[in-house]
């Protein structure tokens, strides 16, 4: 087997080296579905920019992934399909001008909409684009007035209550629900008939935010800290707007984006025509620019719109997975990603510095253009990747110590890791009547970000088991493990993600195997284990909250399974020879399994495909299982 496993292992070395870009690092693509190709289409065509190529080329994409029953899924064991993105898909093909009402594959998709509920149904995020592009209601109210954004940090609620990833969306959208702003152009479809009853069209009736007595009583207690502001309401409204506009101007990244997301980016430019900045001033023309630059081709050569570039987290995964198959950090491959993930350590402080006050800049974000918004899983990878550097080359050295210092920074009060920003998980921000609030406001401890943080401070630095960070985030997993032995993963798909990072993390910590909590999670583990040796999971266990298999087993759930069943045993097991054999049979496999989402964003609204993720988990996995029992 060993011999296998060397040529396996070779193969995908082999393809990964060939991979790498000049610069060193792997533009590997970030693929979420077809809503941002949709989005991209009603952007340009509001702005009146016809780029026909691009136009033509995103509605190809999106009419490929059209299933029979006319709708659009986000993954593919999805039931029937996904209300929110055939409305994307409908309004985006229309708006094209490529594609008209009366073609079989356009009405096919009115159908799906109106048997499941038409507009009324979509998620809020869908009736929001609606209705800044003229399609649908502003509501009476948006429940978070502009005015917050004035509210002081020390006030029991705030902006900064929510997370950066909220704030961001959240600040375009606040604007554009207070000016009620919509934009048509000559080439504006008509949605009427999306919608079940026309009264929901014509008075709004169908966008509503849910009540309930505790909201109203948080809504006063905002209001009440509104009206202690100092001046005029009139003057109040207005300082606010201009807090709002200048909170996303200071946070455009070099190269024009909002903080490198397509969704904050996309709201950004609606958010400031709605503020009488025209479409050709240089901001807005830098933020389109942006966003193509963003593009990624598919096997077709057919454009996607990618939500953000991977390019820093596939690097540092990449690379540290190479160097643990035996890879030298002097290769030419390893150095030349290293070079390029210490040019991308952040020197300015970002949103994290404001519940973090006393610590310095030092982590890495997630994309190519991310300069102030690092989060702690690309931290920790990237110090992953420069470890066996540090001796020996000061730049190393100096990014090491930044690095793990702010990391160490950003544990919550409750042991956890969050992704970007800690103690933000105020029970406060669960009561606003806004749509999966818990994904879109809270950046809480998670159990795959805290699991990965104690494995690389157990495997990668000399602190003590028994140092108070470490036992913090021991004391966190024992809290918040699942019955069955699982560990819900919020940044992957996710039970079976979020129990390899505990293990993992676990084991490198000092916890044995025949603790409770390994035991419980390798019992359960086998227990999923599918007949052909492999693993895999649907995306709906993130929507149910709970374990639901695929009934198909994934290249990179039976790497993320294996590995930490390598973690936990002291020999090859039954279970670990089959999970091997099946990554060493089916490697190269390319079906709907190896496209399947691994990663979460919010849950029901988008996955991620990271086209990384097939070289980089087995990598480790067959390397581990090398070093191990070789």
């Amino acid at each position: 087997m060993n011999e296998k496993i060397t040529t396996r292992l070779n193969e995908l070395i082999e393809k990964v080296r060939n991979d790498q870009s000049p610069e060193g690092y792997w533009n590997y693509t970030f693929e979420t579905g077809i809503s941002t190709d949709c989005y991209m289409i009603i952007l340009l065509r509001s702005l009146e920019i016809d780029d026909e190529n691009l136009i033509k080329g995103l509605s190809e994409r999106i009419v490929r992934k059209q299933q029979e029953n006319g709708a659009w899924k986000l993954f593919h064991d999805e039931p029937n399909g996904n209300l929110s993105d055939t409305i994307g898909a409908y309004y985006a093909l229309l708006y094209s001008g490529y594609y008209n009402k009366n073609e079989p594959r356009l009405r096919l998709a009115r159908q799906f909409i109106k048997t499941n509920g038409g507009i009324d149904k979509s998620h809020m995020l869908t009736k929001i684009m609606l209705a800044l592009t003229g399609q649908y209601k502003w509501p009476v109210f948006f429940p978070i007035p502009i005015e917050m954004i004035l509210l002081p940090v020390s006030f029991p609620i705030n902006f900064y209550s929510f997370s950066v990833y909220g704030r961001v969306n959240l600040a375009p959208i606040m604007i554009l629900a207070n000016k009620k702003f919509s934009i048509k152009t000559s080439k504006t479809p008509d949605l009427k008939d999306l919608f079940i009853h026309r009264e929901e069209f014509e008075h709004g009736h169908s966008f509503r935010f849910r009540e309930s007595e505790e909201w109203r009583s948080l809504s006063s207690l905002i209001n009440q800290g509104i009206k202690s502001l100092i001046g005029l309401p009139s003057h109040v409204h207005q300082l606010a707007t201009e807090y709002t506009k200048q909170y996303m101007l200071s946070r455009i990244e070099p190269d024009g984006t909002l903080l490198s997301y397509f969704s904050s980016t996309f709201l950004m430019i609606f958010a400031l025509l709605s503020l009488g900045i025209s479409k050709s001033d240089p901001i807005i023309v830098n933020a389109v620019k942006a966003l193509k630059s963003m593009i990624s081709r598919d096997i077709n050569g057919l454009p996607h719109m990618q939500f953000t570039t991977a390019n820093v987290w596939n690097t540092s995964l990449l690379t540290y997975a190479l160097q643990e198959s035996g890879i030298s950090s002097d290769d030419i491959v390893v150095k030349k990603a290293n070079n390029y993930l210490l040019k991308k350590q952040h020197y300015k402080y970002g949103d994290w510095v404001i519940h973090n006050p006393s610590a310095l800049p030092g982590g890495w974000g997630f994309s190519e253009s991310n300069t102030i918004h690092p989060d702690v899983d690309d931290a920790t990878a990237s110090l992953r990747s420069i470890a066996r550097n540090v001796r020996k080359d000061w730049r190393c050295r100096q990014a090491w110590d930044r690095g793990i210092q702010w990391v160490l920074s950003m544990q919550n009060d409750d042991g956890g890791w969050p992704a970007f920003e800690k103690n933000t998980n105020s029970k406060i921000v669960h009561l606003f009547p806004v749509e999966k609030a818990e994904y879109f406001l809270t950046d809480p401890s998670c159990a795959d970000l805290t699991g990965r943080t104690l494995e690389f401070l157990g495997m990668y630095t000399n602190l003590s088991k028994t140092h108070p960070s470490i036992k913090r985030g021991v004391d966190w997993l024992l809290k918040n493990q699942e019955r069955n032995g699982s560990w819900y993963g919020r940044w992957g798909i996710c039970y079976i993600y979020g129990t390899w990072g505990a293990v993992t993390g676990l084991r490198a910590v000092g916890i044995l195997p025949t603790d409770p909590m390994i035991s419980k999670a390798v019992k359960w583990l086998k227990e999923i284990q599918n007949s052909d040796g492999g693993w895999g999971e649907s995306c709906q266990s993130d929507l149910n909250k709970k374990y639901i298999p695929l009934n198909a087993s994934t290249l990179t759930h039976t790497a993320w399974a294996v590995d930490a069943l390598i973690a936990a045993s002291d020999k090859p097991t039954r279970s670990i020879q089959r999970g091997v054999d099946y990554l060493l049979e089916n490697i190269h496999k390319e079906d709907w399994t190896t496209n399947y989402p691994k990663g979460a964003g919010m849950a029901g609204d988008f996955y991620i495909h990271y086209h990384s993720y097939r070289y980089i988990f087995p990598i480790l996995t067959l390397a581990h299982y090398r070093k191990k029992f070789s």
